[in-house]
């Protein structure tokens, strides 16, 4: 290549991204640290030891457990995994977590579910509650929050958060502004003296029953919910606060679906952790404001949905490759079979493929997503190698300053570019999106190679049919997703185009 064209590739990187061109993991490349692939495979070798030293034993086993009775809890799980230590794995450093970055998660959920989704979601959506909280860039809430769940591996006693947005009548309504203020949304946050009372009920909140802390998104008009978002921090135990039933679901049956019932309950002012009155303090507009915090929300969970799909589809790939090599058909091993080989190799390139998705979706979050200031070098070696009692001594005091809350919501709502939102939103949609139809794709695969065979319970492949359908739609169905990758992606090529209101 000549010095000129050089030159040219060069300054084309450097410029903002556009949508449709931009490949983040060929501009992230050269931008992360080189530490990032060392905990990533720890990451990974960590999982599997979980897998077999727990998931496998019990898969199958807490399956039917579940079947037979829909009420059971399997808290020992729980607390397990808070003794390895997984709930703080991937929180930063500087708020007590062990910092790992949070890439490798993607990674270790896949391993996780290969071999079950149900419970590799109990050990990893008490980070779609730190995700939640995050997105609200109230540090001194985040900083009490991950340092109570630190503690709580400590002391043995799981101290997990859940996110709480659904409602009867409102699910996915909550992915676009638009949609929200047409939706039938009645969950209702008042706002009293010292802090809000809280009436409604949330249901399919994962972990419900598991969680300390709920992260739970409410409205103070519900003739305008987009305009009027108030996310609180309530503590299971809270006066007002009761646990519902279980759904009764097809698959995913480890991690349960919960019902959350309040009934005046009382949130105190120190735990509002975003508000319309914080909010308003914000240069960009109220309801832009808002829709920023669910985009920051949902591009860190849907690489995370993707990586479960990821593992489902490959836990189907080995379960059909296991049957092709034992089984005999026309006096030959299924696998000597032209038909059968093709058919695995089309399941195993809808991992390879599932997998690449999320990355390239991990990389548009680390380069313009929620946790870009952690990747950048400086930030990244000076966490990792500060010696942890250095960082509570002088890092704690100054996240509990309401100045920190100021800088980073600045930083992450009033100076986060609209086209790099747009790469966000779309590279994670596609994640999700991608992921979640290839790997209920395999399940099927599977099903078909392993015929009567692949309907046994003891086979696995039907469980992992059963895991899947669900992950197609978490954070937002699909077809949802597809509709944010049209606008993130697409239509700023089409002038005046009309998006979520017709």
């Amino acid at each position: 290549m000549s010095a000129t064209a050089m030159k040219g590739t060069k300054d084309f990187l450097k410029r903002d991204p556009k949508p449709g061109v931009t490949l983040c993991s060929l501009i992230a490349g050269k931008r992360l640290p080189n530490a990032m692939i060392r905990e990533t495979k720890q990451a990974i070798a960590m999982a599997r030891k979980f897998n077999e030293e727990v998931v496998e034993p019990r898969a199958l086993e807490l399956d039917l457990k579940k079947m037979e009775d829909p009420d059971y809890l399997p808290w020992d799980l729980v607390e397990e995994a808070n003794r390895r230590g997984f709930f703080t794995h991937f929180e930063p450093k500087i708020f007590g977590g062990k910092g790992v970055n949070l890439p490798a998660m993607s990674y270790f959920c896949e391993e996780l579910a290969s071999k079950c989704v149900g419970i590799a979601n109990v050990v990893a959506v008490h980070y779609l509650g730190v995700a939640t909280l995050v997105a609200t860039w109230n540090i001194r809430l985040i900083n009490e929050l991950m340092r109570d769940a630190a503690e709580g591996e400590r002391l043995g006693e799981p101290r997990i958060m859940s996110m709480a947005i659904t409602e009867p009548a409102v699910g996915t309504d909550v992915c676009e502004t638009k949609l929200l203020n047409k939706s039938d949304a009645a969950f209702r946050i008042d706002k009293v003296d010292g802090g809000y009372l809280v009436n409604g009920m949330k249901h399919f909140i994962s972990n419900g029953h598991f969680s300390k802390w709920q992260i739970v998104f409410g409205y103070e008009d519900l003739s305008k919910p987009a305009e009027s978002v108030v996310i609180l921090a309530i503590k299971s135990g809270t006066k007002g606060f009761s646990l519902g039933r279980q759904e009764r679901k097809m698959g995913q049956k480890a991690c349960p679906a919960s019902e959350l019932l309040f009934d005046d309950c009382f949130v105190p002012d120190e735990y509002v952790c975003y508000s319309p009155d914080q909010a308003r303090k914000l240069r960009c507009p109220l309801i832009e404001s808002n829709q920023q915090l669910v985009d920051y929300l949902s591009t860190a969970s849907r690489p995370g949905v993707a990586s479960f799909a990821t593992g489902v589809a490959r836990g189907a790939y080995e379960v059909a490759l296991e049957f092709a090599r034992d089984t005999e058909v026309g006096g030959k091993q299924l696998i000597d079979h032209e038909w059968a080989q093709m058919q695995l190799a089309e399941m195993y390139t809808n991992v390879v493929m599932a997998r690449l998705t999320y990355q390239e979706g991990n990389y548009a979050n680390g380069l313009y997503g929620m946790f870009k200031m952690l990747q950048a070098k400086p930030i990244f070696y000076a966490t990792k190698y500060t010696p942890k009692p250095i960082l509570d001594i002088f890092m704690s005091p100054i996240l509990n300053m309401p100045l920190s809350t100021w800088m980073f919501r600045t930083l992450n709502y009033d100076l986060w570019k609209k086209e790099h939102q747009c790469i966000a939103d779309g590279y994670t949609s596609i994640a999700k999106v991608g992921a979640t139809d290839l790997g209920l794709k395999n399940c099927q695969l599977a099903l078909q190679l392993m015929g009567q065979a692949g309907l046994r319970h003891d086979c696995k492949a039907e469980k992992h049919l059963r895991d899947s359908k669900l992950l197609q739609i978490y954070e937002g169905p699909n077809e949802i997703n597809k509709l944010i990758i049209f606008k993130s992606m697409i239509s700023n090529l089409v002038p005046n185009t009309t998006m979520f209101d017709e």
